[in-house]
C-alpha cells in the first residue's frame, strides 16, 4: 500500500486513526489529531504520560506530587511544549538547573552554582588539575561555541575531538562526561562515542556552552501530570493496560490486534520506542523500516525516589539540582549515577531532601526509598542519528507514521516536535504554529 493512495488529509475528516504509545509524542498526536480525526490511543502501561510520571509523596507530614522522570523544560529551546502548556493553560514554576560532581576515587567534589560551590571542597584550591578543568572548561566552550555558530564541526565523535585537541583527564573525567552522561541518562563510554556535530548543536542550543545568558528553566506546577490530564480529558477513547500485539496492513486499512481483538483503521502512528514499533510490526515491516527502527539502541536506566541525604554530594554546600556520583574505580563501563534534587528542581513544600537517583551505586538507606521506576532512554550513537536522516522515507508508507523522542535528541521537545511535524502531514497544524508544514503529498513525494 502506497502512503499516496491515503486520502488527501486536508480534504479529508473522520479518518480512523490508532495511536500507539501514551507518552508526550502520543498524548500529543492524539490531541492533535482528535480536532480533525477519530482517534484511538493505545497505552501499554496503566497510566498515560511515560516519562511525565508524576507520584504524590508524603515526607515531612506533608503529601505533595513530585515529577519522577520528565522535570524541566525551558522557553528558549522547548518552543512546541511551551505552545502545548500555553493552549492548555498548565501552570508552571521557574526551576534550577544547577549540576554537581561527586567522585570517590579521586576524592573530587565541586558544584558550579558560585564560588561557594565550586570550592566546596577546599583541597581544590591547591589541585592543579582542578585550574586545568576550569582552563579547559573556557577553552572548550569558546571553540565549540564557533564550531555550532558555523557549522563547521568536524566528523568525529566527542572522544575523537577530546584528543586531537588535548584537553586533560580532569575535564573529561570530572566535568564534561559526567554532564553529557547526567543529560543523556547514559554511561560515560557512550558518550564519548556520540557523534561531535550533533552534541556540539544540542548544548549549543540549550546555552551549555556559554556562563552568562543562559535560558531560564521551568517545571510543571503540580507535577506534570497536569498536563497529562489536560489533554487525556479531551480525548475520547483512550485505552490503558492494552499492549498492542501486532497490526496487519492492506490497501484498504490497518487492523490493530489487541488482547480485546482486532480493529480497523485508516492511518496507524507509532508513537513508542522504535524497536518496540518494530517488534510490533513483525514481518509486517519492510526492510527500510528494519533498518531504520533497529538502528536506535536503548539504555535501561532503574529510578529510586527516596529520602536518603546520603546519594548527594558528601558537602552540602556541593548540593545541587542534578548530582552526579562515581564510586570508587572508572565509571567508563556502568550505567550513569545521578541524582536529582527535587528540592532545587520543584516547588514542593518538604524541609527534608526528596531525591530521585537514576542506577545509584550505593542503595538508600533503609526507610527511605518511596518507590521505584524502571525507564529506557535512546542511545544517540552514529547509527542513531544516520537512522534519523532516513526517517522521512518512512513516513506514510503503508499508511503508517513514526514519533517519538528517538527522532531528535529524545527529550520531551523532540518528542512533542515529532508529533507536530506527523498530525500536520494528517492535516492538523499545532495551534502554535505560525507555519503550516508541508501537507501530506508533499511530505510523502
Amino acid at each position: 500500500m502506497k502512503a499516496e493512495q491515503l486520502p488527501d488529509a486536508r480534504d479529508t475528516r473522520g479518518l480512523k486513526v490508532a495511536v500507539v504509545g501514551g507518552g508526550i509524542s502520543g498524548l500529543g498526536a492524539a490531541w492533535l489529531l482528535s480536532q480533525r480525526h477519530a482517534v484511538t490511543l493505545f497505552e501499554a502501561g496503566r497510566y498515560a504520560g511515560g516519562h511525565a510520571n508524576t507520584v504524590d509523596v508524603t515526607v515531612d507530614g506533608i503529601t505533595h506530587p513530585v515529577d519522577t522522570g520528565f522535570l524541566v523544560f525551558n522557553r528558549r529551546t522547548y518552543p512546541n511544549l511551551c505552545g502545548l502548556f500555553e493552549t492548555l493553560q498548565v501552570p508552571v514554576a521557574n526551576s534550577e538547573m544547577s549540576f554537581s560532581v561527586s567522585l570517590a576515587q579521586p576524592d573530587i567534589e565541586w558544584a558550579g552554582t558560585d564560588l561557594v560551590s565550586l570550592f566546596a571542597q577546599p583541597a581544590n584550591l591547591a589541585r592543579p588539575a582542578f585550574w586545568g578543568m576550569l582552563a579547559d572548561i573556557r577553552r572548550f566552550n569558546a571553540e565549540t561555541t564557533r564550531l555550532a555558530r558555523e557549522h563547521n564541526a568536524p566528523a568525529m565523535s566527542l572522544g575523537e575531538y577530546l584528543d586531537r585537541n588535548g584537553y586533560g583527564e580532569a575535564f573529561r573525567h570530572w566535568y564534561l562526561i559526567p554532564m553529557a552522561a547526567a543529560i543523556w541518562s547514559c554511561p560515560t563510554q557512550q558518550m564519548l562515542a556520540y557523534p561531535l556535530a550533533t552534541f556540539l548543536r544540542f548544548c549549543h542550543n540549550h546555552g551549555l556552552l556559554q556562563i552568562m545568558d543562559r535560558p531560564q528553566w521551568q517545571t510543571v506546577a503540580g507535577g506534570s501530570r497536569e498536563y497529562v490530564r489536560r489533554i487525556t480529558a479531551q480525548l475520547s477513547d483512550v485505552r490503558l493496560n492494552t499492549p498492542v500485539i501486532a497490526v496487519e496492513r492492506e490497501a484498504a486499512g490497518v487492523s490493530v490486534l489487541t488482547a480485546q481483538g482486532s480493529e480497523r483503521f485508516d492511518a496507524l502512528i507509532f508513537a513508542c520506542h522504535s524497536d518496540q514499533a518494530l517488534r510490533i510490526l513483525g514481518q509486517q515491516a519492510s526492510s527500510l523500516e528494519e533498518a531504520v527502527l533497529g538502528a536506535v539502541r536503548y539504555q535501561y536506566n532503574r529510578a529510586l525516589l527516596h529520602t536518603d541525604a546520603g546519594l548527594l554530594p558528601r558537602r552540602n554546600r556541593a548540593w545541587s539540582a542534578w548530582n552526579y556520583r562515581a564510586g570508587a574505580g572508572r565509571a567508563d563501563d556502568r550505567p550513569v549515577s545521578v541524582s536529582y534534587l527535587i528540592n532545587r528542581l520543584q516547588p514542593v513544600p518538604f524541609r527534608s531532601p526528596v531525591v530521585v537517583s537514576l542506577n545509584p551505586f550505593d542503595e538508600p538507606a533503609p526507610g527511605s526509598l518511596i518507590q521505584s521506576f524502571d525507564y529506557e532512554h535512546p542511545v544517540f550513537d552514529q547509527g542513531a542519528i544516520d537512522a534519523q536522516a532516513h526517517l522521512p522515507m518512512l513516513q506514510g508508507r503503508n499508511r503508517t507514521w513514526f514519533c517519538g523522542a528517538w527522532t531528535g535528541y529524545g527529550f520531551h521537545e523532540d518528542g512533542l516536535k515529532s508529533a507536530v511535524d506527523v498530525a500536520a502531514q494528517l492535516g492538523v497544524v499545532a495551534p502554535w504554529r505560525a507555519n503550516p508544514l508541508p501537507q501530506v503529498e508533499e511530505a510523502l513525494a
